[in-house]
């Protein structure tokens, strides 16, 4: 297949319109964030508030018992179920039929962030995989199991975002990090074209590729000050949120690059162009959403 470049910015979002943002909060959405640790129960926590500053209206944290009380004070907007965990403080896979019953009416379920052992989040996903019928982002460690199953979310019918770093783009696909980089664009649609999902990945230059897409986006306005631990979370976050409010998988990509970069951009004139921490990236969200959707008008 022949492909062409086309370049992602505020005009490209015209092709998709952000959903009515009138209504109630059950009007724009559940998301269930699944993920995290005894060691890093913050993931989950940015990611959730992330969901929340793209326009989801309720959102809901999955994550290890020993940490979930402190995540429902940290995060008192969400509602925050706890699960059983291993002895190494990570979701035990006894915790899929709790997760499937909470993702069996969410409008999107984003998976891995804060999971620290990629055997134990492919386990995890391979009891909830072919039980899941929601929109779907997976992020992080949550790529093992596409490393091992790389057809094995297509039965989702193209409702799935893929949204790993690069060197988790390597591992996933096998291959030498530096040639992922150098090769981004093919790399992104290799995966696509195994997976059946929309995937997004890169840092200065990110790109979004969908399956057997002719059109592969890209958008060059990288942040350097978004190179920091908890800003994947943070664009996986913006992502569930945005499929949640009911946008297709490579509209939600287009927009949570845009805004995730966008918000980073803020942060960055506002505080300093490096050391600034993800959650300060949080509150710029909505208004660079607004700014771009009078942009796109």
């Amino acid at each position: 297949m022949t492909w062409s470049t086309r370049i992602l910015d505020a005009e490209a979002l015209r092709a998709w319109p952000l959903p009515d943002a009138g209504g109630g909060k059950d009007s724009r959405g559940r998301v269930v964030v699944v993920g995290g640790s005894r060691r890093t129960p913050g993931a989950v926590l940015l990611a959730a508030e992330a969901a929340v500053r793209a326009g989801a209206g309720k959102p809901q944290v999955a994550t290890v018992a020993s940490v979930a009380v402190a995540a429902s004070v940290a995060l008192p907007e969400a509602l925050v179920t706890d699960l059983p965990e291993t002895d190494d403080g990570e979701i035990s896979t006894s915790a899929a039929q709790q997760i499937i019953s909470l993702a069996s009416d969410c409008d999107a379920l984003l998976f891995g962030p804060g999971l620290l052992s990629p055997e134990g989040a492919r386990e995890l996903l391979e009891e909830l995989a072919a039980e899941l019928n929601c929109p779907l982002v997976v992020d992080a460690l949550g790529m093992a199991y596409l490393t091992a199953h790389p057809d094995g979310l297509r039965h989702l019918s193209g409702s799935v975002v893929l949204t790993p770093n690069e060197s988790e783009l390597a591992e996933t696909l096998q291959r030498d990090e530096d040639d992922v980089r150098d090769h981004l664009a093919d790399c992104c649609a290799e995966l696509a074209d195994r997976s059946g999902a929309t995937v997004v990945a890169g840092g200065e230059q990110t790109w979004v590729v969908s399956p057997g897409d002719d059109e592969r986006w890209r958008y060059d306005g990288g942040v350097p000050g978004l190179g920091v631990a908890g800003s994947g979370d943070v664009k996986a976050g913006v992502v569930a949120g945005l499929l949640a409010r009911g946008l297709p998988p490579h509209g939600a990509a287009a927009w949570g690059v845009l805004l995730h970069a966008g918000a980073g951009h803020s942060a960055s004139q506002h505080l300093a162009p490096l050391g600034f921490l993800a959650r300060e990236v949080l509150p710029w969200v909505p208004r660079v959403m607004n700014q771009l959707s009078e942009s796109a008008e």
